[in-house]
């Protein structure tokens, strides 16, 4: 067991829940640092939206579950794909504050994708059958 990693699991699950719905609900004053939203995209807001809610959800759940933990990795990996992207959305338009964001995030995700796939695995629930 790594505390650390579930730490970091189920806070970045959280977040990247609520800023995936934030996608599909843009609320009216954002703060400056995330006025950005109001520039992407409807389909950018959607696949954004889509892929964080279902890797926030993929941080916890298969781990937690012990369902398919094989995802857990893959969800981080994911994400860190995506914030690698973000920081590309990023940089043309100076933002350089969001940059280092996703960025750090980008390191954090692929951090959680080694340690959940190789030096803490999560173990499958063992099936009714095996016993």
């Amino acid at each position: 067991m790594h505390p650390l990693a579930w730490v970091v699991q189920v806070v970045l699950g959280i977040y990247f829940v609520a800023i995936g719905v934030m996608h599909f609900a843009v609320p009216e004053g954002l703060p400056d640092q995330m006025a950005w939203m109001y520039d992407l995209p409807t389909w950018l807001h959607v696949a954004s939206g889509s892929a964080e809610i279902l890797g926030g959800l993929g941080l916890v759940l298969p781990a937690a579950t012990r369902i398919r933990p094989y995802l857990t990795p893959l969800a981080a990996a994911g994400l860190a794909v995506v914030m690698v992207l973000a920081a590309l959305w990023h940089v043309p338009r100076g933002e350089v504050s969001n940059v280092v964001v996703t960025l750090v995030l980008a390191v954090i995700l692929t951090w959680l994708a080694r340690v959940r796939w190789r030096s803490h695995p999560i173990a499958p629930r063992q099936s009714v059958d095996a016993a």
